[in-house]
């Protein structure tokens, strides 16, 4: 009998911990879906809900003052087979990010290379080539456009100085491409900071590795930096992909989308179809294709990141 009670007084006691412990886990939960509340409430009101309605309006035929018509996929339909903007928007789009994503990452990753040594003034060094991230988009497309100027412009003038030929930049038709892409390179301090944080994190004694076998410093960077770090240049191909499928500065302070709509890129083609034309059941049409396209480009990239990407410890059992 004494064992008997002794082992349903254990169970009780077992019972009313469980019991103690559900509650308290309750408390937790509703305390924390309650500090996450704010949060979840900002994304279903500022980007879930703008999605869907989005995605509503691009099944409209719906102009700014006017009533709402639905026609189904006839937006898709009219871009694909009837506008040629919306091809030739994709193509100066698509021009832009293979030419200035990896100029970009290799300008970056040189910066951060030589941010990385041990050299007097170090500090300065790494906030001069910062500063131009800080400065205003807008603020950039200004300086560029005196930069770009065929007639007193910096760029033309040092050409002149040596004998060579100016040019015509952005005022261009097939220069004008070329030239933004050149312009990018001034703003890859973000990329150039991520690097350097890659490139400090780089195992010491793999390097050490490399000198016992007697390799020097191109050895050094082709098998112990390079692979290190393309887990950090995975992310900026990444995120240097998504904004530049997303520029629109550069098109609307500096070009117009001009000449001839050599900068017509496919978001200052969305902008002029919503704002210009009051066409905002086409704009948001336009912008579901661009998410797709992004989404497809970027899982493009991760699928082929097995390939490429190298992470330390990768196998390892």
């Amino acid at each position: 009998m004494n064992a008997v009670a002794d082992e349903l007084s254990v169970n009780a006691a077992q019972l009313s911990r469980k019991t103690r412990l559900s509650g308290i886990a309750r408390m937790e939960r509703k305390w924390g879906i309650l500090f996450a509340l704010p949060a979840m409430l900002g994304f279903i009101i500022f980007v879930a809900g703008p999605m869907i309605a989005s995605l509503i309006f691009s099944m409209t035929d719906w102009s700014i003052g006017s009533d709402m018509k639905f026609t189904g996929l006839e937006n898709y339909r009219t871009m694909t087979a009837e506008d040629p903007l919306f091809s030739k928007s994709l193509f100066v789009t698509l021009y832009y990010t293979i030419g200035s994503v990896p100029l970009g990452i290799m300008a970056a990753f040189l910066i951060a290379m030589l941010l990385n040594q041990k050299v007097k003034g170090l500090a300065i060094f790494r906030t001069v080539y910062y500063l131009p991230v800080l400065v205003p988009s807008i603020a950039n497309s200004m300086l560029w456009l005196w930069l770009f100027n065929p007639d007193f412009g910096l760029f033309n003038s040092m050409l002149r100085s040596v004998g060579l030929p100016g040019s015509q930049w952005i005022y261009s038709e097939t220069a004008a491409i070329p030239s933004l892409i050149l312009m990018s390179t001034w703003g890859v301090g973000n990329a150039a900071v991520i690097f350097l944080a890659g490139l400090q994190g780089v195992p010491g004694h793999l390097y050490e590795a490399v000198e016992v076998d007697g390799g020097g410093a191109l050895r050094k960077f082709w098998h112990v930096t390079l692979p290190s770090m393309t887990p950090t240049i995975f992310f900026n191909v990444i995120m240097g992909m998504i904004g530049t499928l997303q520029v629109f500065d550069q098109a609307y302070v500096m070009t117009n989308g001009g000449p001839n709509n050599a900068t017509l890129f496919y978001i200052f083609y969305l902008y002029r179809k919503a704002f210009s034309e009051a066409q905002m059941g086409y704009a948001a049409a336009l912008a579901w294709v661009l998410f797709l396209i992004i989404m497809a480009l970027t899982a493009l990239v991760f699928r082929s990141s097995r390939f490429w990407v190298y992470y330390e410890g990768e196998g390892k059992s």
